[in-house]
């Protein structure tokens, strides 16, 4: 029933959508807006978008945090430079940093495996299980009612993933309104096939990150490989590459400003359904604290591991996530506090709630709903900086895969069904990529210095704030003093084993008994912490569960209040597939300033200094001086770089094939700009705006820069 009542409120909601662009679809929702997406520029049949094994659907792919498309039969998979990185500086060493340089495999024997766990996940099938979820379900609450769901999803996943090929989740649609059982095959063997130099996937770095204009060559390619069956396997030489249903065409001709566009892929979430208390604390506490300290962590990674030195080629990867973040939320602080979204927010709550006041029925099923969620709101945040402190200690890779491994051989004792999720036997080979991840992600001086500077950010708390259990485990029960601190934890690393592979790995088969044997001090650590932090964690699975009831109760209001208002109802982006459609055009960021939808290879020239990050190659140089396009100016006087439209996407879209009205790839969405980051918590049709790498500037590097032509014959160019 309350899928009809959504997908009713779809249809309902169309006029408005018409005029914003706004929302990501899920697939089967796109029936709904045919006449729309009609009206705007698809020419192909919208029931084929809505169907998962059919074209174009099939060929969009998820990368677990990315997105990505097949863009050949032989598996050849297309995603952005910087959802491909970790793998890029995983096979990097100082000696040939393929980060800087570049990496062509010339044939299948060259290509070479990307990061530990590194998978490509074909979605398969979608299943509403609502019911089956909440079954048994009514009578419960707090973490009864969270143990309760958890096992009934756990069960759902079990029978789902009978075949060892296929990854299965149940993901939360509406704030658990609806449930949906994905299922997914998962492909093991991926490696790296190409990626262009640092001075194409990454120009312009940090600067022009979220930035316009922007002159970026994000993208790289990925190989999928199976065992010669045909089913996902893990690495073999002896595996070949992966037969797709279907690939995506590459279109030499690009787009024009004003042609319509669509983007397919994995979002990873949004929050435009969160109530002012949480944005009040998000915007106002979170989000200026986790800059803070996530900027202390790029810093403490930079002053202990010199450019160019084995520890920086380690850490690359890390470095760009955090500044991503860093900048993320600068511009979302900026915006919140320049716009309107919280007293927004909060008019829409006045307003939802005398609606739900004007009429005795929605009074006595709605009535104390938003007062509800509230309460349970402010209650998950009385903790929030002892649990942000002991967070940033516990992110010490020593610390985490000690407790990671403790937390194994812990939930082992159990049949595997009852086991905490991230640790059933599905999980075990996820866990052990991390730990063999971890080989070329690590350094010990600056995994101490991180460490050392958290630990003394932790013992400036409160008393009460404090956890008396880790206090005594790191010494700091008469307090911090910062010599005897460095002394403690050298210690700690000189006697730990933990930095070596082998004997992490070997840790994973043992059991709780003999982990507690241990002497390893970060086992002992684990164990010394373990009880405390189980309460910490089983208290917030008590207000979860709590949750689990208010929030589906709230959203419930909330989806027939804008049904009522003929407002679009989707929900938010929780990882899984979605569909959302625009044009390209360029937008007005300030008053007195307009931005054109595309830059050419003269602007991003005209960018270059020679130094990282404006580095361009001086191949790339001299082929823009003499204006060598090839075929790939499409109607240009130039090779477009990136272009602008105003596609509704957030993180976990990296990667997604930009779509034609014939569902030919012009281009691959990477960023936003910077006015849009917001947009994960308030839509603007006027500011929102997602960048892509233009289909012409891909394929030109790959033609004229670096002689990619062996990928190039095997691709559908289409002319």
């Amino acid at each position: 029933m309350r899928f009809k009542f959504i997908a009713a409120a779809v249809g309902l909601a169309v006029a408005n959508v018409a005029v914003a662009d706004e929302g990501m679809w899920q697939p089967h929702q796109l029936p709904e807006l045919e006449s729309i997406l009609k009206a705007k520029g698809l020419n192909i049949d919208v029931q084929s978008i809505s169907k998962l094994t059919e074209f174009p659907m099939n060929a969009v792919i998820s990368l677990g945090g990315c997105t990505a498309s097949f863009v050949s039969p032989k598996g050849l998979v297309v995603t952005n430079h910087h959802c491909a990185y970790g793998s890029i500086q995983y096979n990097s060493t100082t000696e040939n940093n393929i980060l800087e340089n570049g990496f062509l495999a010339k044939n299948h024997a060259e290509e070479v495996p990307a990061a530990p766990g590194s998978r490509v996940y074909v979605t398969e099938d979608v299943v509403e299980v609502t019911d089956k979820v909440n079954q048994g379900t009514d009578t419960l609450t707090g973490k009864a009612r969270f143990d309760a769901i958890e096992a009934n999803r756990k069960a759902l996943v079990s029978e789902c993933e009978q075949d060892d090929s296929y990854r299965c989740n149940v993901y939360t649609f509406h704030g658990g309104l609806e449930y949906y059982l994905i299922k997914s095959l998962e492909i093991k063997d991926v490696r790296l096939a190409y990626a262009p130099a640092m001075g194409v996937g990454k120009y312009g770095g940090d600067i022009d990150n979220w930035m316009w204009p922007r002159h970026t060559g994000d993208f790289s390619f990925y190989r999928a490989y199976v065992g010669k069956d045909g089913k996902p396997a893990e690495f073999s030489k002896d595996n070949v590459p992966y037969q797709s249903d279907a690939f995506l065409k590459v279109s030499a001709k690009g787009v024009q400003e004003g042609d319509f566009v669509m983007v397919t892929g994995y979002p990873g979430s949004t929050n435009r359904y969160r109530i002012s208390p949480e944005v009040d604390y998000v915007f106002n506490t979170a989000y200026p604290l986790a800059r803070k300290y996530n900027s202390k962590y790029v810093s403490l990674i930079e002053e202990n591991a010199p450019e160019g030195s084995a520890a920086r080629i380690a850490y690359e990867s890390t470095i760009a996530g955090y500044n991503n973040y860093i900048k993320n939320y600068g511009s979302m602080i900026e915006s919140f506090n320049k716009g309107s979204m919280y007293t927004r927010k909060q008019q829409f709550e006045k307003d939802l709630a005398a609606w739900i006041n004007k009429d005795s029925q929605r009074k006595a099923k709605y009535g104390s709903v938003l007062a509800d969620l509230t309460a349970l709101v402010d209650e998950s945040q009385q903790h929030n900086q002892r649990d942000r402190m002991l967070g940033y200690v516990h992110r010490s890779q020593m610390m985490s895969s000690a407790r990671m491994l403790y937390r194994l051989a812990y939930e082992k004792q159990k049949p595997d069904a009852e086991r905490e999720s991230g640790y059933q036997e599905r999980d075990i080979p996820r866990i052990k990529s991390r730990l063999e991840s971890m080989s070329r992600r690590y350094d010990e001086t600056v995994d101490k210095a991180i460490l050392l500077y958290f630990i003394e950010q932790y013992a400036a708390l409160p008393s009460d704030e404090r956890v008396a259990e880790v206090d005594k485990a790191l010494g700091l029960s008469a307090g911090f003093d910062k010599q005897k601190q460095q002394a403690l934890l050298d210690d700690m690393y000189a006697n730990s084993v933990l930095s070596d592979e082998t004997k992490r790995l070997w840790m994973t088969d043992l059991d709780l008994a003999q982990l507690k044997q241990s002497s390893d001090p970060f086992i002992q650590y684990a164990h010394a912490i373990f009880n405390v932090m189980k309460d910490i964690e089983d208290a917030k699975k008590e207000l979860e569960g709590k949750q689990q009831a208010a929030r589906p109760a709230l959203m419930e209001a909330i989806i027939a209040y804008n049904k009522a208002m003929n407002k679009p109802v989707y929900a938010d982006a929780n990882s899984t597939l979605r569909v959302t459609y625009g044009t390209v055009g360029g937008y007005s960021p300030q008053d007195g300033l307009v931005a054109t939808p595309f830059t050419s290879l003269e602007g991003l020239l005209a960018k270059n200094t020679g130094v990282e990050p404006f580095n361009s190659p001086e191949k790339q140089n001299e082929l823009i001086k003499q204006k060598l396009y090839g075929d790939y100016t499409g109607g240009m006087n130039t090779v477009p770089v990136n272009f602008l439209s105003n596609v509704d996407t957030t993180g976990g879209n990296s990667g997604s094939p930009t779509l034609n009205g014939n569902a030919e790839l012009v281009g691959l969405l990477f960023d936003g700009v910077y006015e849009s980051i917001i947009g994960d918590w308030d839509y603007d049709a006027n500011l929102n705006r997602s960048i892509h790498v233009d289909s012409r500037y891909m394929l030109w590097v790959m033609d004229k820069v670096d002689n990619a032509q062996n990928l190039l014959k095997e691709m559908s160019i289409v002319k």
